[in-house]
């Protein structure tokens, strides 16, 4: 038995730290880009209200809810949650964009990253801020190297100076190309986290997947399994950058899609390379937007693309537009309502030990509560009937969620 123990001391070890399952904290269904410079602290508020009027102007929630496709039997359910929730969360995670959406200002960026983090700490001080926001900085290739890296330590600077880092900061690493350059940003973390006295592991970051070298290394491997170990405990998420990728392999402008062949094969090395590490996966965004004589027509194509994220395994995406804001909850409510009455009805046989139709392990059992939890944490599903139709109430669905086996 020793002899075994000792053999697989190592397999152990890796299973514990490297694949840790998801702690089960909230994923925002999406993450809003906007020029950094156009912040200000009323600009989530902003955006929901002209969503509600861009609803308002296709003949109210319930009609754009069947223009895009939703079952009639599921409108009356899911049309005031949505609206609701353009009135009190419209943006659940935001990111002050210092990169593509932003551009080269040379000089002028070091007051930008100043007012940004001024900004951001009033807007969490006053409660307007979003759950998660933060900043996506320029890349770590040589050109722009230097710039991204003062502006990052002006905007986390800033905000330990105006109070503190918010619970919810989110800082995003652009265009990646190979594994040195996250393990710089793990070091530059790091760094700041001591300068700051800030405890270990504070400052965490998601990478955006927007280059084929780090999908497939010049060595024949994928060097997106090799970042959970290059970074331990850094990394948040992988984003999926829908313009970028496709256009680094030469796909025509009208054919770049998050549907494309090589986007779904990007995104599924993304799902295995990081499955069980407890980093999350996001899909990108689609540049066509409900605005003019085709606004029906991109409604019903975000809305599609939503869906067919979801139905993937991609719980997050981008949104570019309050336009799209309608469609993203639409969908993603009716994906989660959809679904309910039946993974409800299977976790309470489940928990009751009964004999029912479908007999479900355990790690079925996980991937049912983390079903229901993610459609509560969005606002899908209320806690009052998750504790009516299972019996028990969010921290117990929690608890069943978490997948505290790699293998079972």
């Amino acid at each position: 038995m020793l002899r075994i123990e000792n053999r697989l001391a190592a397999t152990d070890e890796l299973l514990e730290s490297a694949y840790p399952g998801d702690s089960g904290a909230r994923q925002p269904v999406h993450t809003v880009y906007v020029p950094a410079d156009r912040f200000t602290p009323a600009l989530a508020a902003e955006w929901g209200a002209q969503a509600l009027a861009a609803v308002e102007s296709a003949g109210g929630m319930a009609r754009l809810a069947e223009l895009i496709g939703i079952s009639p039997s599921l409108i009356d359910s899911i049309a005031d949650r949505v609206a609701a929730k353009l009135r009190a969360e419209p943006i659940e995670d935001l990111r002050l964009d210092f990169e593509d959406g932003y551009g080269d200002r040379g000089p002028v960026e070091d007051a930008d990253a100043v007012q940004a983090a001024a900004l951001v700490s009033a807007a969490v001080t006053a409660g307007t801020a979003p759950p998660f926001i933060g900043i996506r900085f320029k890349c770590f290739e040589k050109p722009t190297r230097a710039r991204a890296l003062r502006t990052l330590d002006l905007f986390v600077g800033g905000l330990i100076d105006a109070g503190g880092l918010p619970e919810g900061l989110v800082l995003t690493l652009p265009k990646v190309t190979t594994v040195a350059q996250v393990e710089a940003m793990a070091d530059v973390a790091e760094t700041l986290e001591k300068a700051h006295g800030l405890a270990p592991g504070r400052i965490r970051f998601e990478v955006q997947v927007e280059t084929p070298q780090l999908v497939l290394g010049p060595d024949g491997r994928s060097p997106l399994a090799q970042l959970p170990l290059a970074a331990p405990g850094r990394i948040s998420g992988l984003h999926y950058g829908t313009y970028d990728y496709s256009a680094s392999l030469g796909i025509a402008a009208q054919c770049q899609s998050m549907e494309h062949p090589v986007a779904d094969l990007a995104k599924e090395i993304m799902q295995l390379a990081v499955a069980g590490t407890g980093i999350r996966v996001s899909d990108g965004s689609t540049n066509i937007l409900p605005l003019g004589e085709r606004a029906e027509e991109a409604w019903q194509l975000h809305a599609r693309l939503v869906r067919r994220s979801l139905e993937r395994g991609f719980y997050q995406g981008w949104d570019l537009h309050p336009h799209q804001l309608p469609t993203r909850y639409l969908a993603t409510y009716a994906f989660y309502r959809e679904g309910y009455p039946e993974a409800a009805s299977r976790l309470r046989v489940y928990l009751e030990q009964a004999t029912g139709a479908v007999l479900d392990e355990p790690a079925t059992a996980r991937a049912l509560a983390w079903f229901v939890l993610r459609g509560a944490q969005c606002g899908a599903i209320d806690g009052d009937e998750i504790f009516a139709d299972i019996g028990i109430d969010i921290d117990g669905l929690t608890a069943l969620a978490h997948p505290r086996l790699v293998h079972v």
